[in-house]
This record gives C-alpha cells, sequence and structure tokens, in this order.
C-alpha cells in the first residue's frame, strides 16, 4: 500500500508542476482524490492493528497533496492573472486617440437650410420616387412624346414607360391628383440626367416649389422668391425675372439673383454681369392644372425649381460641382461646425 501511496505522489506532484491554468489544476485534484479513494479502498484488506498506522499515513499524504495544490494554485492565478495583463495592457502615459465627430454634407446643409426657409413660408415637404413613369415626369407636365421640349433632355429609362425622374416637377402632379387646392408643397431630391462637365453632374439635387389658389399671380412668386434670396443669401440680395419657356408653366422666367460677390457690380463669378442665374419658375400652366382634375378658371399657381448644388456652389464659392461628390475630407471639413 505504501508503494501506490508513493507512486501517486510522484505522479502529482510531477503533473502539479507542469498545470498551467486552474482548469488543468482542478482537473488533476480530481483525479488525484479520485486516486486516493482507491487505495484507501484497499484498507479493508489490512489487519485491524494495522489499520490505525495505515489511515495516518493517508493523512498525513492527502494533507500534505492539498497544500502542494493551494501552492501551486496560487503559482497559477499569478500567471492567469499576467497573461490576462499583458493582452489588456494600455499605456496611460501615451495621449489618448480623437476620433473627429461627423459633419452634414454641404448639399445637406443647403437641403435643410432651404426646406427651414420654405416651410417658413407655410410650404410643407413632398417628397416623390426617383424612378418615374413616362406619365407623371413627361406627358401630365404638358410634355407629350412629340414635343420638343423633351429633346432638351436627355434621360435614362429603365424601361419604355419607367426612367430615372429628370426633375422633381412630378411630385406636384402627385399632390395635385390627390389634394384640393390650396396647395403650398416643396418637393427635394435626387435627380438624373446625361449631363457632365464642370458645372453639370448626371445625378444632382433639385428643391421644386409649387403653389396652388385662388388669385395667385407672379408678384406672388417673385415676392416669395426675394424673401427666399435674402433669407438664404444677404439683405440686399435682389431679384430679378427674365422671359424665359417651360412646358409647365405660362408664362415662365428665369430668376437671376445679384451677384453675392461684387453686389451687382460686376465680376469674374457673374461674368460682368452684375446677375447670376439661380432658377427656373412661372405660373402653372392651363393644361397642367386640368391634367391634375384643377379647374384653372378657379385656381391659379407658381412653380419654381433650382438645383441644391447650385446654390450650394454660389453659397460656398465652390466653382466645380464634382467638388460636391468626390468625398475628399479636406473640402468636407470646411463645412463643420
Amino acid at each position: 500500500m505504501k508503494e501506490k501511496i508513493e507512486a501517486l505522489r510522484k505522479d502529482i506532484e510531477t503533473a502539479i508542476e507542469e498545470t498551467q491554468s486552474g482548469r488543468a489544476l482542478y482537473e488533476l485534484k480530481v483525479r488525484f482524490q479520485t486516486s486516493l479513494k482507491g487505495i484507501m479502498s484497499g484498507m479493508k484488506d489490512l489487519a485491524k492493528e494495522d489499520r490505525p498506522a495505515f489511515g495516518k499515513i493517508v493523512n498525513e499524504f492527502k494533507q500534505s497533496m492539498e497544500e502542494k495544490f493551494d501552492a501551486r494554485e496560487v503559482v497559477v492565478k499569478k500567471m492567469e492573472m499576467e497573461e490576462k495583463y499583458a493582452k489588456e495592457r494600455i499605456d496611460i502615459s501615451m495621449p489618448g486617440k480623437k476620433y473627429k465627430a461627423g459633419a452634414l454634407h454641404p448639399i445637406t446643409l443647403v437641403k435643410n437650410e432651404l426646406i427651414d426657409i420654405f416651410a417658413g413660408m407655410g410650404f410643407k415637404v413632398f417628397e416623390g420616387p426617383e424612378i418615374e413613369t413616362d406619365y407623371y415626369n413627361f406627358t401630365a407636365l404638358n410634355t407629350p412624346k412629340d414635343h420638343p421640349a423633351r429633346d432638351m433632355q436627355d434621360t435614362f429609362y429603365l424601361a419604355e414607360n419607367l426612367l430615372l425622374r429628370t426633375q422633381t416637377s412630378a411630385g406636384q402632379i402627385r399632390v395635385m391628383e390627390k389634394e384640393n387646392p390650396p396647395i403650398k408643397i416643396l418637393s427635394p431630391g435626387r435627380v438624373f440626367r446625361s449631363d457632365d462637365d464642370a458645372t453639370h453632374s448626371p445625378m444632382f439635387h433639385q428643391m421644386e416649389g409649387l403653389v396652388v389658389d385662388k388669385g395667385i399671380t407672379l408678384c406672388d412668386l417673385q415676392g416669395m422668391l426675394a424673401e427666399f434670396a435674402k433669407k438664404m443669401f444677404t439683405d440686399s440680395t435682389k431679384v430679378r425675372l427674365r422671359p424665359s419657356y417651360f412646358p409647365f408653366t405660362e408664362p415662365s422666367v428665369e430668376v437671376d439673383l445679384s451677384c453675392s460677390e461684387c453686389g451687382g457690380k460686376g465680376c469674374r463669378l457673374c461674368k460682368g454681369t452684375g446677375w447670376i442665374e439661380v432658377l427656373g419658375a412661372g405660373m402653372v400652366n392651363r393644361r397642367v392644372l386640368e391634367n391634375c382634375g384643377v379647374d384653372p378658371e378657379e385656381y391659379t399657381g407658381f412653380a419654381f425649381g433650382m438645383g441644391i448644388e447650385r446654390i450650394a456652389m454660389l453659397k460656398y464659392g465652390i466653382n466645380n460641382i464634382k467638388t460636391l461628390f468626390e468625398n475628399d475630407t479636406r473640402f468636407l471639413e470646411q463645412f463643420e461646425d
């Protein structure tokens, strides 16, 4: 029996020294206790007078091994903690990393500012779908298939009667079909045209406005645009209307603002004219009202549309529209608060 105890001692002591984790030490202790129970079960085969001495030997052996287990447990815990600290080590003497907060894109800034200005005049926002039908994008806006005005816009067609909208004016038709006058809506969103140069992009953003009510005149349009110009640019900004043509308005006008750079005196930005073309507008064409079920004898209205990129370029002095889509952080950081 003593030989078995000694063999177990050597085996367990060697295993204890090699143990590297608390889990392994626990499993080894369970194995030791199981083996010791097997040795103690042989006590029944001893003579009665030999049992007390054997019991004393077993108890001393058990106590000494538990002390070794306890001592190794202290060492193993220290090793595990050191390993954990090594993995999670942070040098608190080093300066912390600073992460810059994001900021709104200049197009979004201008869009939000435009919405705030016109919302203050009583406009509500309507956002139509970007994939439109030919009817809403052209036909309902007094631009039938054989109309020469369609040649003015290169369109991305998805199917015979489906296209990427070329203007947010389609949203005006959707509103007039569902709502009765008075109507006062603002329709912002992305539009798509096959056009690409320093001042044009195949995808850009528009902001359309529509007012329909009794007694609406061109003077109301001019007064509203004058208020918009003062709030968007400066109090001294002036508005000029020039005759133009759009199939969905009659009469139609191009809207110029006095140059914010030179105050109307003439400079490189305004090409010496003192004026900068900003948007198109006009009185809603009678046929457009009729297409939407609105009586043109009782109601009149005006509509206007502007490119948000165009406003952003004028407001921030940007000379190339592509800069707004390159996502160059050096450029975008200029618009952080």
